[in-house]
């Protein structure tokens, strides 16, 4: 095994903070080794410190893709943290649907979105809110992630029977499909909702068109230190529309002095 020197973890986790906001702290040069080490293995890299000098080089881009996707962890499931969707479902929908009732049209970002239970979860709730409105809504999510990995899981959609036992019945029989006995792939219906797109939170700009009615964005900033979280949330807050909501995990807090957003209930904020 190739073992990593205070040096080139002091300089890896400098690039993952400066690029993508990261935080490696340094109980986790352990887990970061042993991520690794296939990678540094079937490169055939002597050391740490060549394998980042391949990434620096490596003109495609697959070389960091890689280092993401082995470096982030991408755990959940449907209906995490439920009361956010009971809250959104209840709350958010009456309200959004009565203010936005002459464009009909609501614009919701998942960030972060993993491997699509949430986005998916938010494309449910709304199918059952509107029923034989829906069509004359515009209600596709955005869902981002920079993990390409979790990306792809989330295009095919394809989830267990464990993971889906969670959800009503209902939905079950509704927006999901049987590939075998083991498995179940959401329905074109639904999946048409969502638009998939990998994307760096920690960029300077967010260069979307349109602010947002709604932002998910939970379990995410756990990864980043009070600083890269403090400049996300006051982006999150110049694209958030007029009596929008920002969700974040209830593990995640928001200083109130520091953004504009006021606190309705835990991990639940909104724009006035």
């Amino acid at each position: 095994m190739l073992h990593i020197t205070e040096k080139e973890f002091k300089e890896l986790s400098e690039y993952m903070k400066c690029y993508y906001g990261i935080y490696l702290k340094p109980e986790k040069k352990s887990l970061v080794m042993g991520r690794l080490q296939n990678v540094l293995s079937q490169g055939h890299f002597d050391s740490f410190s060549s394998y980042f000098e391949y990434i620096y080089s490596d003109q495609s881009g697959e070389a960091v893709k890689t280092l993401i996707n082995k470096l982030t962890t991408n755990h959940t499931f449907f209906m995490r943290e439920a009361d956010h969707f009971i809250y959104f479902k209840d709350k958010v929908l009456p309200y959004l649907s009565s203010v936005e009732a002459s464009k009909k049209d609501l614009r919701i970002w998942s960030a972060g979105c993993s491997s699509g239970e949430e986005p998916y979860t938010l494309v449910m709730i709304m199918a059952d809110y509107f029923g034989d409105r829906k069509g004359l809504w515009d209600t596709k999510i955005l869902a981002t992630d920079i993990s390409t990995k979790v990306l792809e899981k989330a295009i095919q959609g394809v989830y267990s029977k464990e993971n889906i036992s969670v959800l009503p019945k209902h939905w079950q029989f509704n927006y999901f499909n049987r590939l075998n006995d083991r498995e179940y792939i959401i329905s074109d219906t639904i999946k048409k909702e969502v638009i998939f797109r990998r994307f760096n939170l920690n960029s300077a700009t967010f260069p979307f068109k349109n602010k947002f009615h709604v932002i998910f964005c939970r379990n995410v900033m756990i990864y980043f230190d009070s600083e890269t979280k403090r400049k996300l949330i006051n982006k999150f807050y110049e694209m958030t529309e007029p009596g929008g909501y920002l969700f974040i995990g209830h593990s995640e807090s928001i200083s109130r002095g520091e953004v504009g957003y006021k606190y309705i209930m835990p991990a639940v904020y909104r724009k006035e």
